[in-house]
């Protein structure tokens, strides 16, 4: 059970990395590692439920992944489908909401409506949401937030003059979703590698060398305490 004094970050985003090493590792092939990463979400999903983390945005597949070969992908396609189904029933029990973000239309028409019919099923839930970046790329986020606002000048809906910040953030994918307080990244890289480059402006960042699919319970509970010693000034000097 957690410190009633420990802070806990409202929204939490994870870069889940080092599936495909922790397999290799081990001499197996990369989507089995893939497939117990699937376990480690499956287990952070309930350390959230735990701890009070009311959103949870998981770097499921990046624009990027898109140019890995094509067994790979269609693996992991497979999974994504086949986590669904089995975790539809969880999301239920605990009242959790789907949603997500990306060009899900890249998705394999298949995949398309089981996530559909999974954030329909879902909606009206508020105990917590889990967001799936699917096909997600930072950049191209940004690009089609400007081609939205471009095209409400070009309509004489909006002044350039008028464009602010929250104009930007309006016209991104999830608007209604707060920014992340914490960003959690494993295996140890040293980037985020175009995720959420907007709502990542102020989180606090948490790099593991721990491989995504041994990031379970304990590890997501150690991550937690860490923020719990951070002190977020957001540009002030208290």
């Amino acid at each position: 059970m957690k410190d009633e004094k420990q802070k806990i970050p409202v929204h939490v985003a994870v870069i889940m990395d080092g599936n495909g090493r922790w397999a290799q590792k081990r001499g197996w092939p990369r989507i089995r590692g893939h497939r117990e990463g699937a376990e480690s979400v499956r287990a952070v999903l309930r350390a959230c439920k735990t701890a009070g983390v009311k959103y949870l945005t998981l770097y499921a597949f990046s624009t990027e992944n898109w140019v890995r070969p094509k067994t790979e992908v269609a693996g992991l396609m497979t999974l994504l489908s086949k986590f669904l189904k089995e975790q539809a029933r969880e999301l239920h029990e605990n009242q959790v909401r789907l949603r997500t973000i990306g060009h899900i239309h890249d998705l394999p028409k298949s995949l398309q409506k089981e996530l559909q019919r999974v954030k329909d099923e879902t909606a009206h839930y508020t105990s917590g949401t889990l967001i799936l970046a699917l096909s997600y790329g930072g950049r191209v986020e940004l690009t089609d937030a400007m081609r939205r606002i471009a095209g409400r000048v070009k309509d004489g809906a909006l002044e350039p003059e008028a464009i602010t910040e929250e104009t930007i953030r309006e016209s991104l994918y999830a608007p209604d979703i707060p920014d992340p307080d914490y960003m959690i990244r494993t295996s140890g890289e040293m980037r985020i590698s175009n995720f959420l480059l907007w709502q990542l402006a102020y989180a606090e960042f948490y790099i593991t060398d721990v491989l995504w699919p041994d990031f379970r319970e304990p590890e997501f509970m150690k991550a937690l305490e860490e923020y719990s010693r951070r002190h977020r000034r957001f540009g002030n000097i208290k």
